[in-house]
C-alpha cells in the first residue's frame, strides 16, 4: 500500500484538537506505517456568536471541513456526530468511514461551590445554548435560569469562573477530553438529562471511493456504536429535527444483540413531551419506528410550532 500521510481536519478549538489526538493515537497503534498530519480550521460556526440559527444551524461547525475534503485539502475530518446535521444527508461525495468507540453520554453540572442541580437555590443561573438541556432543565427545575453561552469548553468555564454564571451543564465526554473532569460537580443521569443524538461519539468522514483511506480508517470502528448511531441519526432525520428542535435521544446495545431507543421531543418551556422507547436489531427500522412513534403523539406538531 503506498499511503504514507493522512491529512487530517478539524476544527481549531481545544476540544477538536484533543479529538483528533485520540484518532492520531488510535490510528498509529493500528498502522505504525501511515504517518498523520492536523490541518485545523476555525469554522463560521466558531466565529459567529450570535444564535447557529442564524447560520443555518449545527452544519455551522461542519461545512469549512466538508468543503476541505471534497476539495482534497484533507484526506478525512473528525466530527463528534453530534455536532453533524441530521436532517439532511452527508456531504456528497463523502461517507462515514468509522465510529470510534463511544464516550459518555451524560450531561454534568460544573458548580464552583460543589452543589448538585437539586440544591441549587431559586434564581441560579445555569449556563448553556442547547435547546435541548434548556427544555428539560425548566421542565424538570424550573425555578432555575438558563442563560445562553457561546464558546468553546474552555471559554465557558472561564467564564463561569469570571462570575457570569453560577454554574454550568457541558457534556462529561467533553470535560473528559480537555483533561478537565475534575471540574465536574455531579454526572446528571440520562432520564433528568437526555442526551442529544450522536453524544459521545466520534465519526471519521472520507472521500467516497477513497479505498486506500477508508481501508486504512474503517478498522477503527466500533460497531455497537455505528449501529447504535445510526438508529439515533435515522429517527432524527424523519423527524426533520433543526438546531432550534428539543430532541434527545440514545441508543444502547442489549447482550442479546437487540438495540434499545429512547426518544423524546420537547417543547421549548419543557411543558410539552412526547416519549418513545422500542428495540430492534436493525438500526434503520429502528430508528424509523420510534420517529413514527413520536410523529403518531404530536412530535411534528412540537416541532414545526419552533421558529428556526
Amino acid at each position: 500500500m503506498s499511503l504514507e500521510v493522512l491529512r487530517i481536519g478539524t476544527r481549531s478549538s481545544p476540544m477538536a484538537l484533543a479529538q483528533v489526538a485520540r484518532l492520531r493515537k488510535e490510528l498509529a497503534a493500528l498502522r505504525p506505517d501511515v504517518r498523520t498530519e492536523v490541518v485545523d480550521f476555525t469554522t463560521s460556526g466558531d466565529r459567529w456568536s450570535g444564535a447557529l440559527s442564524q447560520l443555518g444551524g449545527k452544519g455551522a461547525f461542519t461545512r469549512e471541513l466538508d468543503e476541505a475534503l471534497v476539495g482534497g485539502a484533507v484526506d478525512l475530518a473528525v466530527h463528534c456526530v453530534k455536532d453533524v446535521p441530521g436532517d439532511v444527508p452527508v456531504a456528497r461525495g463523502t461517507v462515514f468511514a468509522a465510529h470510534l468507540r463511544r464516550d459518555s453520554l451524560h450531561d454534568a453540572l460544573v458548580e464552583p461551590g460543589g452543589r448538585t442541580l437539586d440544591r441549587l437555590p431559586p434564581g441560579s443561573v445555569l449556563g448553556t445554548s442547547s435547546v435541548r438541556r434548556i427544555a428539560q432543565l425548566a421542565r424538570t427545575h424550573p425555578h432555575l435560569t438558563a442563560k445562553p453561552i457561546r464558546g468553546n469548553a474552555n471559554t465557558r468555564l472561564a467564564k463561569l469562573d469570571s462570575g457570569e454564571y453560577d454554574a454550568l451543564l457541558l457534556a462529561v465526554c467533553g470535560l473528559e477530553r480537555i483533561g478537565a473532569a475534575e471540574r465536574i460537580t455531579e454526572v446528571l443521569p440520562l432520564e433528568t438529562m437526555m442526551p442529544a443524538v450522536g453524544s459521545g461519539t466520534l465519526v471519521v468522514q472520507c472521500r467516497e471511493g477513497d479505498t486506500e483511506v477508508l481501508d486504512a480508517v474503517a478498522p477503527l470502528g466500533h460497531p455497537d456504536t455505528h449501529r447504535e448511531t445510526e438508529a439515533e441519526r435515522t429517527l432524527l432525520h424523519c423527524l426533520q429535527g433543526h438546531c432550534n428542535s428539543p430532541i434527545a435521544a440514545f441508543a444502547r446495545t442489549e447482550p442479546d444483540g437487540r438495540i434499545g431507543l429512547r426518544a423524546r421531543v420537547f417543547s421549548p418551556d419543557g411543558k410539552e413531551v412526547v416519549d418513545a422507547h422500542e428495540w430492534g436489531r436493525h438500526p434503520q427500522a429502528l430508528g424509523t419506528s420510534v420517529a413514527a412513534t413520536l410523529i403518531r403523539d404530536g412530535a411534528l406538531e412540537i416541532i414545526r410550532a419552533i421558529p428556526h
